[in-house]
Formats: structure tokens, sequence, C-alpha cells
């Protein structure tokens, strides 16, 4: 966790940045005029950012009495920047981000708790499941909501349509997933040595998504004791994952080890290209598919794998209000608004993720087979929350310990055990640490 003092001259240069954007102006109201919010978004992909912008603009023309001022941030460096704004005193009021970054925050009293705040027709439309992703520790003993989340991303696979039909395999459906053991089957059998590897496992960053798959097997990680204290854990469960992705790469030889090194959407040249059969991916890979496919490139989404079950953790993109923040009624209604069930079907779409409302789920729009949706939205189910976003040190493990690690083992550089053995004692070292 960094502490207050890093950032002291970050913010000077934030505070300066935000004043410029917004200043003094948020306390219009006070003259008569209209309430403004600065609603920072991190929005990014074009879909995404116009419906965004569709939204507010709506927001504005409905409401004369408070007006929303968009700001585009950016996932690179949000949390720095927060930081700084926090520190300097002058946060946006409405603030988009991810539920591992809210603990923080929130502990540090940043944030706005909204347990007592929030309209229940917006509480009842999203599951506790999703709630429980940005529920926290407050920094005084009680558990507290930090944000609204409404945005979450599971992993399926992308397959090549075409190859698994010559190949006569069985294509899975949203009932009858394909078990761990069948996709290593299906693997194998769609790869051509010196052709075509069944399968690329795109790890240049392997950590969320084996802690997020581990939960097939029950898997968690890290286990917490009644004080909040946590240790990490590699017991079987954990080990699950971990050991058939290497037994693909290394014994069945249908997954390229070329692709470890690789980002999520780094292997679709070669997947257009027939190299690969099969990614496993987030969600939203689906949208750099269908604008980078070949025009007669057949592909299609399948349904999350199955081990013990086909549970999967989730994080949440949400929006919260700052502790800090002279207009929280009026940052409330906003978030309401935007986050409706209709405007978050919109926001899923634009974003190619899933959507927290049970009413935005069944939004014809996100439920359509076309373009996989209605596989997509349907692996919303087996969302839980992840087990890492309670442990208060996970970032450092994450990057120092976990990532060296999985790629090591990955690339046959340690046995399984030593990798268990490095995850728990280096981890430990790292969370004691954070229990001090």
């Amino acid at each position: 966790m960094r502490v207050r003092t890093a950032f002291a001259a970050a913010a000077a240069a934030l505070v300066a940045m935000t004043a410029a954007a917004c200043g003094a102006e948020s306390n219009d109201s006070a003259d008569g005029g209209p309430v403004k919010l600065e609603f920072l978004s991190l929005a990014w992909q074009k879909e995404s950012v116009e419906a965004n912008k569709a939204l507010v603009e709506e927001w504005n023309n409905a409401n004369p009495d408070i007006q929303v001022e968009y700001v585009q941030g950016s996932w690179d460096n949000v949390n720095d920047q927060l930081v700084a704004s926090f520190e300097g005193g002058d946060p946006p009021d409405v603030i988009h981000n991810d539920s591992p970054a809210l603990a923080g925050f929130a502990s540090r009293g940043y944030l706005l708790d909204l347990s007592d705040r929030l309209p229940a027709e917006l509480k009842d439309d999203i599951p506790q499941t999703a709630w429980d992703t940005v529920t926290f520790d407050g920094g005084k003993g009680e558990q507290g909501v930090y944000g609204v989340p409404f945005l979450q991303e599971s992993q399926v696979i992308i397959a090549n349509k075409k190859l698994l039909e010559q190949a006569g395999v069985r294509i899975p459906t949203v009932d009858d997933p394909w078990t761990w053991d069948e996709f290593a089957q299906v693997a194998r059998k769609l790869t051509k040595p010196g052709e075509r590897y069944g399968v690329a496992w795109a790890m240049k960053s392997p950590v969320n998504k084996v802690l997020n798959l581990a939960l097939n097997f029950n898997g968690t990680f890290f286990q917490t004791d009644a004080d909040g204290k946590s240790t990490v854990r590699v017991d079987a469960g954990e080990r699950e994952v971990l050991q058939r992705i290497h037994d693909q790469i290394h014994k069945d030889k249908s997954a390229d080890p070329a692709a470890l090194g690789m980002g999520t959407s780094d292997p679709l040249p070669g997947f257009f290209a027939g190299k690969y059969a099969l990614l496993p991916a987030g969600v939203y890979l689906r949208q750099q598919v269908v604008e980078q496919a070949p025009e007669d490139f057949e592909w299609i989404t399948l349904p999350p794998l199955r081990g013990d079950t086909s549970a999967q953790g989730a994080i949440s993109q949400t929006l919260s209000v700052a502790a800090d923040s002279e207009h929280p009624d009026e940052a409330v209604k906003f978030i309401s608004f935007f986050l409706n069930g209709a405007n978050q079907a919109k926001l899923a779409k634009g974003d190619w993720l899933l959507p927290t409302s049970r009413t935005a789920a069944k939004d014809p729009s996100i439920t359509t087979e076309e373009n996989g949706w209605d596989v997509a939205t349907a692996s919303a189910q087996h969302l839980v929350v992840a087990p890492y976003l309670k442990v208060n040190g996970f970032d450092e493990w994450k990057s120092k310990v976990a990532t060296p690690v999985f790629q090591q083992y990955f690339a046959g550089e340690i046995t399984l055990d030593q990798a268990a053995d490095r995850l728990t004692k280096e981890g430990n070292e790292v969370l004691e640490r954070y229990a001090r």
C-alpha cells in the first residue's frame, strides 16, 4: 500500500489539472446556479466513450439544476492520479474505477460509504455477489459499500468455427460446457505439429486469469483469519489450472509456448491465419475479433470451462463518490440514473462486457446470438467475488511474486512444487508487512 506522502509532488500537478477542468465551478449552486459535478470516466473503446458521453448529455438535458462534466481518464495511471487529487482536496465527484482499487481508498477515508444512500431499485437490480466486490472495511472496523458495480468480465473461449466442424468435435453449450478434460482432448485433436496449435494461452499478465479460473477447482490461493490477516495457500485446488495449462504446453504440445509472452489480443493474427484454433480470453476480446477478422472468417464464442464447478472470480468496474465531494446527494442521483438497467445495457454493449444489472442482462441487444452475446451474457451466472479482492497486499504479491513465478513455471523453468513453495514463502513475507 502506498503512503500518502509519496504523492505530494504529484498532487500539485493533478490539483492544477482538476482546477482547470472544474475549479470553483462546483460552488456555483451557492450563487443560484446549477450544481456542477465532475465525472472521471475511464471508458476507452470508441463505442464505450460514445455511450458514456451520450448518457451524460441525456442527464444534463433532463437536469438543468445538476450539470455533469465528463472528464476523460486512463486506466494506465488513474490510481496514482486519484491519490494526488484526494490529497489535494479536489477529487472528481464521481469516480470510475475497478473494485480492487477501492479497498485502499476506502480504508483511507477517500470514498463515501454508499450503504444507506442508494435507491432500493438500484440495489435490488444488482445481485449480492456483485455488491460483495465493492464491500470493504472503511478503516473503522465496519464494512461499507464504496462503489456501485456495473460491468464485469468472464473468461470464455473464442474458437475457429470451421476448424471445430472439420474436426467433428462437440460444440459446447451454456447448459453443457466443456470440462477441462474435454477441452484438453479437443486441443490435442485440433493440433497439427508444424502447422497449428490447438490453443494459445496469452500469459503476459497471468495472475488474474489463473486465480479467477482456479475457482473452477475451488482454488482460492489465500486464506484469511478472523482478524483479517491473509496468508497464501497452494494446495490441490490451486494447482489444478496451473498444472493443466503447463501440460498443454509441455506434455500435450497443444499450446504454443511462444504465446506465453503475449497480451490478450496478440494471438489474433495467428488465430485468423489458422495457427491457433482456440483462444481462452475475456469476453471483451470479441470486439477486436469483430473489428479485425477477415470477412470470410467464421468464429464462435464458447462458454466457460467446467472443473468441479464453472465458478470464476470476478472484479467489477465501479462508480464511486469522493468523500470530499461538496454534492454527494446529487452525485448519487447521477449514478443511480447512469447505472439503471437500460443504461447498463448500453454501457455493457459499448464495452463488450457483462452488466451486473439483472434488467440489463435481459436486454435483447446483449442476449442476441450475434457476436456471441448470448453465451457471454449467460456466463455472468458463474461469477463470484474474487477472493484476492479482500487481501491486503495483493498487488505487491501479484507483481513481485506471482507474476514471475507463474511465468517461470509455464516456461518450464521451475517445477510446480518449486512454484508453490515460492508463492507461499515469498508471498507470505509480502503479506506479513501489510498485517503489521
